[in-house]
């Protein structure tokens, strides 16, 4: 998940992340360690967050607005 990639360009911690989107940081911190998968209404919320498709978020396309 480029979820790491997206938080750094934009300057955001995970602390700030987790607090904008009501969730705790160490989830933000497994998200990004592969350790923890998000489900479908996580990975809603942090598409919509960050402006991207998805695809874009999950890796499966480099155009992050990707619509099909």
């Amino acid at each position: 998940m480029r979820l790491k990639e997206l938080r750094k360009k934009r300057n955001i911690t995970q602390l700030k992340l987790a607090l904008d989107l009501n969730m705790n940081q160490n989830t933000i911190s497994r998200y990004e360690n592969g350790e923890r998968e998000a489900d479908y209404a996580t990975l809603i919320l942090l598409a919509d967050y960050f402006g991207v498709s998805i695809d874009y978020l999950l890796e499966r396309t480099d155009d992050p607005t990707f619509k099909k």
